[in-house]
């Protein structure tokens, strides 16, 4: 749901399969998650799905106040 919300929105991005990438799933256990989906925007963690937080990240990131 997150790649495809954020495809129509037209924003990249940059896909980790924990299942078969190691490295990004002890990125993921270091964030201190142990469940997937995770999205990263600028310095926020968004564990699940949810367009309000995604779309309030995306636009703090576009105003600058984001900065990770």
């Amino acid at each position: 749901m997150v790649k495809g919300f954020l495809s129509l929105r037209n924003v990249e991005f940059v896909e980790k399969n924990v299942s078969t990438d190691l490295a990004g799933r002890a990125e993921l256990i270091a964030m201190g998650y142990d469940s997937t989906p995770v999205t990263v925007i600028g310095d926020r963690q968004l564990a699940g799905f949810d367009a309000g937080l995604i779309d309030e990240a995306l636009a703090e990131l576009d105003a600058g106040l984001n900065r990770g």
